[in-house]
Order: C-alpha cells, then structure tokens, then sequence
C-alpha cells in the first residue's frame, strides 16, 4: 500500500510555477512512485541536493524555480508539462525549457567533437551507470519515478551542457557564433542564474569525475573547479574566526546604533564576505552588493544551509544580523552612504524589503555574532557615551567642528 499523499494540495513540493496542470496525486491503491515522494535515506551522509522547505518558498517561489534550463531530477517533471503545452507561446516557462532540451542535444554533439567522439561519451555513460545509486542518493527526494535508462541519460546531458556551456561562456567571442547563449548575453546570464539554484543540481563528485580528466587534455591550464568558480563567482567560505556560536542578541537598527555612538565602516568589498567586527566603538561589515541577482543568490544558499548546514549557517546568521540592521529604507540610506550597502536596484526601501524577507521562513538555530551584538548593545545603553556624542553634536552645531588635538 502506498503513502497517503496528495502532493497536488502542496504545489510547491514539485516545484512548479503551474502546479494545477500537474497531476501529482499518489492513488492509494497503487505503489508507482511519483514526483515529491520522499525517500527515505540509507546513505544520509551522501545527500547533498534538496527540495526548498515550503515555509521559505512561499515567500517567492520564483527565486527557486528555473526559468529556462532544467538540471537533475527535482525539476525533470516540468519537462512533460513543458511537452503538453508544446507550441503555446504564451507559456514562456515551457517554451525556454523545451528549447534548452534541443540544446543539450546540440551541445552533446558539440562536445563529442573536442574529445574522442562517440568513445568518450559512451565512457561517460558508463560511469553514470556505475554510479547510479550513488547519483540517486545525493538527493533528498525519491527519483526512482525515473526509469534507470532515462535517469542515465538525463545526468549524461545534463551534465555536458554545464562544461560545454561554461567553456564557451569562459572566454566570451568577438563575433556572433551562432550559438544563441553566446551571442544573447542576457541568455546567458538567465542560464548561470539557473545553474545557482539549490534544486537545480547535480552532484559536484560526478561532474568532477567525468570532466576533470578530460580537461586536462582540452585545456590543462584550468581544472574543472576553477571554471567553475570562473563562471559561477562562488567560493567555499572561508573559515574566519566568527565567534561562538549562541542564542542571539538583539540589535538596534542602524541609524538608531549611529545615534547612540555606534561608529560604522565598511570593512571590504569581497563578495559574500562575512566576516563582521567590532573595534572601539564601531562595526565593520563587509559591504553588501545589492543587485538583481543578491536576492535569488542569497535565497538559495540559505535554503541550501537550512537543510544541510544547520550546525554552520553562516549565510543565514550573516543576513538575520543585516536584519537587526534595517528597519526602513532610511536605515538603507545610512548604511548607503557609509558604503556598507551598494545599492544597484534603486530605491532604499526596496532593499529593506528585501532583506526583511530574506529571513522569513528561515529558523534561527543562533549567531556566531552573539559577542559581538552583546558588546553593540553595551556600547549604544552606555549613558557615558551617548552623552557624549549629544554634546559633540550640540557643540558642533553651535560653534562648528571641534578643534583636532
């Protein structure tokens, strides 16, 4: 007998932007496995990919959901959804995904060409069939609704679309190529932005292993990590001192700190950098790029985090602390103008919004910055120093700046 589980009642365990075209009900009288089953592993340490908890998705599903091309199995059942509406253009979801799937058949080919043809991607195929089950076991759901055959093919074409694609994009053509991912460079950009999302992914180990050799031949001044990192600016964090991991404190919003004698300076402007300090007085954070792409990159690592990295969330600790941070678009003007935020989508309040969103639906399990907001929070309660900065601003005010000792 199989699970009772209507997953149509919960759309977005599959995923999908139309989830009433999906037919996702278990009957309970038949055991078929069907997309959004869960599975329940016997190899926990192997499972690395998973299906984005419903409590952050609902905030914006789309920042979950690929919009034009589909990797790994979590998302390959919006390929038959893409079939059904084949040639309805008013879909533009189903049309980019059926379009991306003639691709992987062009790229396939395209490949075969720099290396031994027919030989080398038979080899592929045969180490994806070898580690099939372990393939399978790296994600959180049940793919076994995937006859092998297919499953097989899907990580052999999957998988060369990522290395042919990042090879291409790698060094960018002075001339139209003729390959529209290529010359269309919003294509392409909409592209990376896919391959970054949590549910859009195959495991790193097999990636690895079918190209790492293979480049050494083709280009043996690169591995397959540094292209990676190359078209994907994503690195492992790295491991700063961050502190005690505790309960967290809470914080004043910027401008209210500021006024109490909280000093702020922006301590860098390394992507995703989250190393916060606080010296004699004042706050260093690493300067926040805001940007088209920070909310759907910041989404899918804290989701990553919510489900794999519990005992290190160091995204999530590092957004709920900007959190503290911003309660309006004037604490956002603030931090601006102190150059801890660089603001690219325009308006303040926008950036408000979406950093008080970001942290919806995600659980607090502590803060490596607990120290470091319990010492903010001494430093602005002491009356000492808040009436200092009252008087320098008063004398100021009424007699200019103050003399320099």
């Amino acid at each position: 007998m199989a699970l009772c589980l209507r997953l149509s009642d919960s759309p977005h365990n599959i995923g999908s932007s139309d989830p009433d075209t999906m037919e996702r009900t278990l009957d309970l009288e038949s055991d078929k496995p069907v997309p959004g089953m869960w599975r329940f592993p016997t190899h926990r340490d192997l499972c690395c990919i998973y299906r984005v908890p419903n409590s952050m998705r609902r905030e914006n599903p789309e920042a979950y959901t690929p919009q034009m091309v589909l990797i790994g199995p979590l998302h390959h059942s919006l390929k038959y959804q893409a079939h059904k509406s084949r040639g309805d253009i008013t879909k533009a979801n189903s049309m980019a995904y059926l379009n991306m799937e003639e691709h992987k058949k062009i790229y396939l080919a395209e490949f075969a060409k720099r290396v031994e043809g027919k030989k080398t991607i038979d080899g592929f195929r045969k180490i994806i069939e070898e580690d099939e089950t372990i393939i399978r076991a790296t994600y959180s759901e049940s793919t076994a609704w995937i006859e092998s055959p297919e499953f097989v093919e899907m990580i052999l074409h999957d998988s060369v679309f990522i290395i042919e694609f990042i090879m291409r994009t790698s060094v960018m053509p002075t001339t139209r190529i003729g390959d529209p991912l290529v010359d269309e460079i919003f294509l392409a950009r909409t592209v990376r932005r896919d391959l970054m999302l949590l549910e859009n992914q195959l495991p790193y180990f097999v990636l690895n292993k079918l190209f790492d050799p293979v480049l050494k031949i083709l280009n043996p001044n690169k591995t397959f990590r540094q292209l990676v990192i190359k078209c994907l600016p994503l690195e492992t964090l790295p491991y700063h001192c961050f502190g005690e991991f505790k309960g967290r404190q809470h914080m004043y919003s910027a401008e209210k700190l500021h006024s109490g004698g909280v000093k702020f300076k922006a301590a860098g402007r390394y992507p995703f950098s989250l190393y916060v300090k606080f010296v004699d007085g004042c706050l260093k954070i690493p300067t926040l790029i805001v940007d088209e792409d920070a909310e759907i990159t910041l989404r899918n690592i804290m989701a990553f985090e919510q489900c794999h990295c519990r005992d290190n969330p160091h995204v999530c600790n590092y957004v709920l602390f900007f959190k503290f941070l911003i309660d309006t678009e004037k604490d956002v003007e603030f931090l601006v103008q102190k150059d801890i935020i660089k603001n690219r989508i325009g308006n303040h309040g926008s950036v408000a919004t979406m950093v008080n969103k970001l942290c919806l639906g995600v659980i607090d399990f502590g803060s490596y910055h607990s120290m470091i907001e319990s010492d903010v929070n001494a430093h602005y309660k002491s009356r000492y120093k808040k009436a200092l900065v009252i008087l320098k601003r008063v004398y100021t005010t009424i007699f200019g700046e103050l003399p320099t000792p």
